[in-house]
């Protein structure tokens, strides 16, 4: 989605008259940064120690705020010498740091409004009437080591959204509102799916209940690769130093890789699959009569992400991937990627995301490998797939990675949020003579390089699943839940027609539970419909047990009425919703 240019101004200016409020009321308060960003700003600063500022004091400084507004301030931009911004801001440590460190010679400049001096290349609004005093808030404090660094002092960051209309403000706050009732990472505990341990930071801890939904999710991802052509490997998750040096991942991503040696060798534990792909191709000769050759991995990846950036099971550092490596000629792409698209139209139509779904075509950098004809002749090439699948994609000129064009595909959740998932990326780089010299024999008996295509629908199938927990709020479809059928007696008298009508459904791979503790009815119905969001509650008692039968209590009972069914009938209902994936109940 095309940024907002005129908006992002709106908020860097927001964010001068929000540092200009918080030094009035907070004397002595040091000044770092204040950048636009995703729906809002940021600034981070240094408050004094006997007078800090939280999160109780946004009233205060929102109001502040809209007093200066009030004023209708120009902005007024000026340019200055390194000396003279040296001298304006000898009282601000952070703002003299970012002054010396600037090139020799390059251009300085300053904004002041109502005063207020802050050090900025801009540019802003013209005056503060442009900035809607009903249409910002202050959400939140974090902190901020200086510079990202965690040697330098630690900063107050005081984050806050802005938009051009109150009601733009109203709709994103409710939309938040919304997300935290959706948090993964709260429901994530009451629905006993996972847990998360400060001593082992971005690995993540799966309970019987969110494991069962995870090989759920990757056997269900298995069965589609294997029918799309697709042929199952794994490949070792500790690799030498030699191979990443070869791959180039040793000089470009080191610093990501957990590193570990033994016998005076260094190795990694792999933040990436692609290296073995490659090597399994080249272990025995290859034919183009071999080609395309689609290996799919369900490979366990360690990157070192700074402790910082990690978010619940969105943000990790150990991860598994739906991922794979297509081998293949050049005259193949094409082909090979349209079959990708085709893939992921249909995993997206069983989760709800194939309706709103975003595309975009990342095309060369100038950093790039490779002569301009291949670079166009590649970006034809995914085009051309994406418009033969009957997808609409928008540009991101120079957004390619240096070895090859790509595809990004976004989906939409139920309250409007944007995920990029899935990604298919064209490679000229790795299986070249330059790194990991992967060859076939072609029609003409010579040796070739094949192209390589990276490809994953889902990603990484820890952060598909907290999208899908959000996005179903813990009320999964029947194929997926942990828990596709509660069956609860209406009193002790049927705690074993209970049982059995579980085991029956369960010896037809139906994941069921009988509810034959000592809490009544109700109280049974209650914790199962709000904790475990369960499809589908049976309810038995004499005239059940008589005449065989359930009667079933929908999750979404406003939709669908009860109904009562034949056992076997019932349970032929749910295998049909089971085995078809259907996105509802």
């Amino acid at each position: 989605m095309a940024v907002d240019e005129k908006l992002q101004t709106v908020r860097h200016s927001c964010a001068h008259v929000m540092a200009e409020a918080i030094l009035r009321l907070f004397p002595g308060t040091k000044i770092a940064i204040g950048p636009a960003i995703d729906n809002g700003f940021y600034y981070d600063f240094d408050f004094p120690a006997d007078h800090k500022m939280t999160e109780s004091d946004f009233g205060e400084v929102e109001k502040e705020m809209r007093k200066i507004l009030s004023g209708n301030h120009d902005f007024v931009r000026k340019e200055v010498s390194k000396e003279e911004a040296l001298k304006l801001f000898a009282d601000q440590p952070y703002k003299v740091e970012l002054i010396n460190d600037l090139p020799e010679g390059e251009l300085i400049t300053t904004y002041e409004q109502d005063g207020y001096l802050d050090l900025c290349r801009g540019p802003h609004v013209s005056n503060t009437k442009e900035i809607n005093a009903q249409s910002f808030k202050l959400t939140k404090m974090a902190g901020a080591y200086w510079k990202g660094d965690s040697s330098r002092p630690m900063l107050n960051r005081v984050y806050a959204v802005c938009f051009y209309k109150p009601n733009d403000l109203k709709d994103y706050l409710k939309m938040m509102e919304e997300a935290d009732k959706r948090d993964h990472r709260k429901l994530g505990v009451q629905m006993d799916l996972f847990h998360l341990d400060p001593e082992d930071p971005g690995q993540i801890f799966w309970h019987p209940n969110g494991w069962q939904m995870y090989i759920t999710l990757q056997d269900y991802m298995r069965q589609k690769v294997v029918a799309d052509g697709y042929q199952e490997v794994n490949t070792p998750a500790i690799m030498p130093r030699t191979l990443w040096e070869r791959s180039g991942h040793w000089g470009h991503y080191q610093k990501n890789m957990f590193v570990t040696e033994s016998e005076k060798r260094l190795f990694a534990v792999k933040p990436m699959n692609c290296p073995g792909a490659l090597e399994i191709f080249k272990s025995r000769t290859r034919s183009y009569k071999d080609l395309p050759l689609r290996l799919a991995e369900f490979g366990h990846c360690v990157r070192n992400e700074p402790s910082g950036t990690l978010h619940g099971i969105m943000r990790v550092r150990g991860f598994v991937q739906d991922d794979a490596h297509i081998i293949c000629t050049e005259d193949q792409i094409e082909a090979e990627v349209k079959k990708f698209c085709l893939l992921l139209l249909d995993v997206y139509k069983d989760f709800g995301f194939d309706k709103n779904l975003l595309v975009k075509l990342s095309t060369m950098p100038e950093d790039h490998v490779g002569d301009e004809k291949t670079w166009q002749h590649a970006e034809s090439a995914l085009s051309e797939a994406c418009k033969a699948a009957g997808m609409e994609y928008e540009i991101q000129p120079g957004e390619g990675a240096f070895y090859g064009p790509k595809l990004e595909f976004t989906l939409i959740d139920a309250i409007g949020r944007q995920w990029q998932c899935g990604t298919i990326q064209l490679d000229y780089q790795l299986p070249s003579a330059e790194r990991l010299d992967a060859e076939y024999i072609g029609a003409d008996n010579q040796k070739h390089h094949p192209v390589m295509l990276h490809r994953a629908v889902l990603g990484s199938l820890e952060r598909f699943m907290g999208i899908l927990i959000e996005n179903y709020a813990g009320a999964f479809p029947a194929w997926l839940h942990f828990e596709q059928v509660a069956v609860v007696p209406v009193g002790n008298d049927f705690n074993a027609y209970a049982e059995k009508v579980a085991d029956f459904l369960a010896a037809a791979n139906i994941r069921a539970k009988a509810y034959t503790g000592d809490d009544n009815m109700k109280s049974k119905i209650k914790a199962i419909s709000s904790e475990h969001k369960t499809p589908y509650i049976l309810v038995v008692g004499a005239k059940e047990q008589e005449e065989e039968t359930v009667t079933c209590r929908f999750r979404f009972s406003s939709q669908l009425p009860q109904k009562t069914f034949a056992l076997k009938e019932f349970r032929d209902y749910v295998l049909d919703k089971v085995q078809t994936h259907y996105n509802g109940i």
